[in-house]
């Protein structure tokens, strides 16, 4: 497997195809095989990025892998949680409630309370967009100045001010096995351009799922694409993100 590589693959859009609600989301049932196939030919120098908690990574994949979490505000490096640097819930309290004012009235809005952060989504109700981001930035205010907007496809989430993907990998590749390898990161959106940009400034590969302006290198389709793709090097033995552009246009 190649040995200078360190792989991290965002989950929803990514591993996962897009679903209307957070809990209805499909995993490919040979998905944990082969993510922990390629861990082990990397030498453990795999990591799930998301904006999922762990412990919702784990319930999806099992509990095998390396996470940053919440978009890097938990982190799990070799089975060890490493301490995160967030502010005080009482923020994010208040603006819970700025979101559930708006969302007792529409049960389409989704609330998504993560505990270090907080989703709100309005996939369902793609009319409602200039109202709900309206009440996410009244809700940002009552979070005060240690929290930030992280927007994404029909979600805003709000989140400690100090933590990013991006971030997360620089973390990453400071630590064994992902040091002085060359990263490769898959994402779909928004949440992932700190993270391309990132693995950019390393010189890696940055890989965009689906379409749309990006700081990524490189493009695939769907996540079927890119379970093809991880299928593929897993059962040969060697990691070829190079090659991913190529592979699109044959």
């Amino acid at each position: 497997m190649g040995s200078p590589w360190a792989l991290f693959l965002d989950f929803d859009g990514t591993l996962v195809e897009l679903a209307a609600y957070p809990d209805s989301v499909i995993v490919a049932p040979d998905l944990g095989g082969t993510l922990m196939r390629l861990a082990s030919g990397l030498g453990g120098a795999l990591a799930i990025v998301s904006g999922r908690p762990i412990v919702t990574i784990d319930r999806y994949l099992g509990p095998h892998f390396d996470v940053a979490g919440l978009h890097g505000a938990e982190r799990r490096v070799g089975g060890v949680l490493r301490p995160g640097h967030t502010p005080d819930r009482g923020g994010l309290r208040l603006a819970l409630d700025v979101l559930r004012r708006l969302a007792r009235d529409e049960p389409r809005l989704v609330i998504e309370d993560k505990q270090l952060s907080v989703a709100f989504h309005w996939r369902m109700v793609p009319e409602l967009e200039a109202l709900a981001l309206t009440t996410v930035d009244r809700a940002l205010a009552a979070a005060g100045s240690g929290y930030r907007i992280q927007y994404g496809h029909a979600v805003a989430e709000i989140l400690p001010a100090n933590v990013s993907k991006g971030g997360a990998i620089d973390e990453f590749l400071t630590l064994s096995p992902y040091a002085g390898r060359r990263p490769v990161f898959f994402g779909d959106d928004l949440t992932d351009e700190a993270a391309f940009a990132t693995v950019n400034r390393h010189g890696g590969v940055s890989v965009k799922i689906g379409e749309g302006p990006t700081a990524a290198g490189a493009r695939l389709a769907t996540p079927e694409a890119v379970r093809r793709c991880l299928a593929d090097w897993a059962a040969s033995g060697r990691a070829s993100p190079e090659e991913i552009g190529r592979r699109e246009a044959s």
